[in-house]
């Protein structure tokens, strides 16, 4: 009864669609602890806080609240608060004071579901916040240079949060640090630097998620016990141009990803010192990138198996000239470019495939060469180093059992 009571009274306060002052504001600090304020459509001024359990649901649709270029435009300071159906706008531009769409400081149980945010600098911005939801929602920043953009979500020390079902757009980066056991699943992200930046963040999950046009898609920095499974990885453009950057990641499960139409696909740096196999890369479509596989030092400790990989310039690319490590596991993966022979009929190669690396390949040293990688002429002189090539090649990768057909056949 006190409930419905609190919402008659919201509505004595709306004229024309609008509330006028920071009525908004009052309603809150006058609302019962577990409210619920339903909003008709309207302009509603921001910068507001909610320190006590609430919800506060658009009831139709343009209901915006505005934050007039100052700040931040909406203060989470309590656990329980559920913002939903909101259009959250206009947040200020000051980069080190955080001015964000949303604030969540020191939270937990929070939902904030189906908004629609633009025009910030930073998008959400989690701190310390845990057992949470966000979803179905939009986010975009303001119309900066995408270096001076803020991030669509800042994750700083939070756990067991679920991000999902959110459009990520137009921003810098989703950045998860010291975040620890959230699942990020059935986003979709466009046109940011980083997809995500995760950052000594442990036993997270990425779920079949689409990445399309971003700088880099997926940059995982010291991570550990990591999931990444069922994604699409497109087109990353740019000055990297990479799908999956695994830095120094440890037991990290790669599976059942696609990636195409990037500059790099997979870019790997294993760290100095490591101990037992420490990447799982299996069942992927590895198709029509740049460089398929590039490996920054060692390739040591890695788990390659049924991956397609297939209408890749380069399959393999290595920064340094040391040997291929043997504490690798590498097969039955399919290779377009194996030139064995299956006398057998059991879909295995008779002899492992081999990629190698010449000192005379040109395109491996000078990327501007490789516009030229398809011509004519390229062709010819790439056959003539394998069947006579100057000095001999580095073995960079050895397939033991290379399938004859992709594993779906």
């Amino acid at each position: 009864m006190i409930k419905r009571l609190f919402l008659y009274f919201i509505s004595l306060f709306i004229f024309m669609g609008t509330l006028h002052a920071n009525i908004l504001q009052e309603s809150i600090d006058n609302a019962p602890s577990g409210a619920t304020i339903k909003l008709p459509s309207g302009i509603y001024s921001g910068n507001i806080v909610i320190s006590k359990p609430l919800s506060i649901i658009g009831k139709e649709k343009n209901v915006i609240i505005e934050g007039e270029g100052k700040g931040t435009v909406i203060t989470v300071n309590s656990s329980h608060v559920i913002l939903r159906n909101l259009q959250i706008q206009n947040s200020g531009s000051r980069m080190e004071n955080l001015d964000s769409a949303i604030e969540l400081h020191h939270v937990r149980s929070c939902e904030i579901s189906h908004c629609r945010i633009t025009d910030v600098l930073y998008g959400i911005d989690m701190n310390m916040v845990e057992n949470s939801v966000i979803s179905d929602n939009t986010i975009r920043s303001k119309k900066n240079n995408i270096s001076l953009r803020g991030d669509a979500l800042k994750i700083w020390y939070a756990k067991n949060n679920l991000i999902k079902n959110n459009t990520i757009e137009f921003t810098r980066d989703v950045t998860l640090t010291y975040a620890h056991n959230n699942t990020i699943q059935n986003n979709t992200f466009l046109h940011n630097r980083f997809g995500l930046h995760l950052s000594m963040s442990h036993n997270n999950t990425i779920r079949n998620n689409t990445f399309k046009y971003n700088s880099v898609a997926i940059l995982l920095m010291g991570v550990k016990d990591i999931n990444v499974t069922g994604n699409t990885l497109l087109s990353s453009k740019g000055a990297a141009g990479i799908a999956v950057v695994a830095d120094k990641v440890s037991n990290f499960h790669f599976q059942n990803n696609t990636l195409k139409y990037n500059a790099k696909a997979l870019y790997i740096d294993t760290k100095g010192e490591e101990r037992g196999k420490q990447r799982f890369i299996k069942n992927n479509l590895i198709s029509h990138n740049g460089e398929a596989l590039h490996f920054h030092a060692s390739i040591k400790n890695n788990v390659i198996t049924h991956n397609t990989i297939i209408g890749n310039m380069d399959d393999v690319v290595k920064d340094t000239r040391d040997g291929y490590k043997g504490d690798n596991t590498i097969a039955y993966n399919y290779w377009d470019r194996y030139e064995g022979f299956d006398k057998d009929r059991d879909n295995i190669g008779d002899t492992p495939h081999q990629n190698y690396v010449y000192a005379d390949q040109l395109w491996q040293y000078d990327h501007q060469v490789k516009f030229f990688y398809g011509t004519p002429i390229m062709s010819i002189i790439d056959f003539l180093a394998k069947i006579a090539p100057f000095i001999k090649p580095v073995l960079l990768l050895e397939d033991t059992k290379p399938l004859m057909n992709t594993p779906d056949k």
